[in-house]
């Protein structure tokens, strides 16, 4: 998966996120799961962008 894919699922589990606990709480076995998700390509980004420049990661913010 390249950066951009990689940001697009972010972005993605990020929506994910505030759907899934604005139902429920965010203790919530989806929320958690999803946040686990989120942390996992979250890390993936960071690897792969970890020579790249600093603006690539200015996009997780």
């Amino acid at each position: 998966m390249t950066a951009e894919q990689i940001l697009d699922h972010i972005g993605l589990y990020r929506q994910k996120i505030i759907i899934s606990a604005s139902r429920s709480s965010m203790v919530d076995n989806e929320v958690i799961e999803v946040s686990s998700k989120l942390d996992v390509l979250i890390n993936q980004y960071l690897h792969l962008t970890k020579n790249g420049s600093r603006i690539d990661r200015c996009a997780l913010k």
